[in-house]
């Protein structure tokens, strides 16, 4: 098969009518141009250029093949410039997956603030809990809270998570306010995947840690349904602070154990690969990590 490249000195030789000039435009020594004219022409059985010691022209094949050759050459150097430009340029489609605990407002509005800085780039959301095989399904980046799978992903740490304790003010009225940890198997606690209604907690105040298992009336299986029936008054939930913040804010929850709080849990961006990432991935990634939002605190 015919060398594309090949086709493309030949096509400089042509333009320029000169083996020295097109060697200059093309940033190649002459005598790998000429190399390359010769190759084409054997492979192809014809004479393209007519070569004396004071002139070079096109054969009639020379001129024919030259003609066929230069549009698509044109076609292929535009393609060649359209992909430069879009990983130089932010813009095109992202596509973008996080979990439920940031579907809020506060990612919200980031997410806003981020599209109308980059107009021209557009964002495909899904908010899932589901673990999403990012190369199976073209998504060019997740957000994932706590440990992550052994992979080829990459992975760009954005901050630390955690989750307060919190309860409703009727609740507390009517079932009294735990003052240590151990306190917590005399109430109802609202659950997440939770097996027979019971969980395990883990609590850390400063060098202090305590686990301990506790109850509820309530098993939910996503942090937004474990908000709500916290705020209902069915118990003491541990929440993130992008769903519990504006309720403390307006007196709806109150903070439990003031000091104790879940283990810091890592977040993360993982994206298929770092070679020749898009402009607008890259930008993404850079917004993400400067986000001084309520889904995770920055690194120290």
């Amino acid at each position: 098969m015919v060398d594309l490249n090949d086709i493309a000195v030949f096509a400089a030789v042509a333009q320029f009518e000169s083996f020295s000039r097109a060697a200059r435009s093309l940033g190649m020594p002459v005598s790998t141009v000429s190399r390359k004219v010769t190759a084409l022409e054997e492979q192809l059985g014809v004479t393209l250029l007519q070569r004396t010691t004071r002139k070079l022209s096109l054969t009639a094949q020379g001129r024919a093949y030259y003609a066929e050759c230069g549009e698509p050459l044109k076609q292929l150097r535009d393609a060649e410039r359209v992909l430069s430009e879009a990983q130089r340029r932010p813009e095109g489609l992202l596509r973008v997956t996080v979990p439920m605990t940031l579907g809020q407002p506060p990612f919200f509005d980031f997410l806003s603030a981020f599209l109308k800085t980059y107009p021209e780039i557009e964002v495909d959301l899904l908010v899932t809990n589901m673990f999403m095989d990012l190369v199976a399904e073209n998504i060019d980046v997740a957000v994932r809270f706590g440990d992550l799978r052994d992979s080829s992903l990459v992975a760009q740490r954005l901050g630390r998570s955690t989750h307060f304790l919190v309860a409703a003010p009727g609740y507390l009225d009517k079932h009294g306010t735990p003052s240590r940890p151990e306190d917590l198997s005399g109430h109802r606690c609202v659950l997440v995947n939770a097996r027979g209604n019971e969980a395990e907690w883990h609590l850390v105040k400063g060098g202090e840690a305590a686990s301990l298992r506790v109850t509820g009336a309530v098993s939910v299986h996503d942090i937004q349904s474990a908000s709500a029936m916290t705020e209902r008054g069915h118990g003491i939930g541990r929440l993130p602070p992008i769903f519990c913040d504006s309720l403390l804010a307006s007196g709806k929850l109150l903070r439990v154990l003031p000091g104790w709080s879940a283990p810091d849990v890592f977040v993360h961006a993982v994206y298929p690969t770092r070679r020749f990432l898009p402009s607008r991935l890259q930008v993404f990634l850079q917004e993400l990590k400067a986000w001084r939002g309520p889904a995770w605190q920055p690194l120290r």
